[in-house]
């Protein structure tokens, strides 16, 4: 496996097995979204510029996984931020995660944007940034 696949691994792994468990929206993945009244997250990996200082194959792979939560609209914004919290707490800055010899590195504490209304869902987005060495 390459190192993007094994990062993508590694990072959705560790969101899945998250408690609670909440519904995810992965990339390219057919969803029908709950009803209105029910919480869920989407998820996006991100990759950035690999960072190639080093002659040689080897270099690191840098990004973010932005976990975007979607919850009732005009019911406050406590179980959003709490699940935010889960979020930074799970993937806080020096956590890693290993998938095929790939280990993952949670490079900064996670970002949590200000909340939108899009009319169904109110919506939080938390970005996780990392970086992983590519031998």
């Amino acid at each position: 496996m390459s190192g993007v696949v094994n990062i993508r691994a590694a990072l959705e792994s560790a969101l899945n097995g998250m408690s609670p468990a909440l519904a995810t929206a992965w990339e390219n993945v057919a969803f029908n979204p709950p009803v209105a009244s029910t919480a869920y997250q989407q998820a996006f990996i991100l990759f950035a510029r690999p960072d190639n200082s080093e002659f040689g194959s080897s270099h690191r792979e840098l990004g973010y996984m932005q976990v975007t939560l979607k919850y009732p609209r005009q019911a406050g914004s406590s179980a959003v931020g709490a699940r935010a919290e889960l979020l930074r707490t799970t993937f806080c800055r020096g956590a890693s995660f290993v998938n095929g010899g790939v280990t993952v590195n949670i490079t900064d504490t996670p970002e949590v944007s200000q909340g939108t209304d899009d009319g169904v869902m109110y919506s939080v987005s938390v970005k996780i940034r990392f970086a992983a060495f590519i031998p």
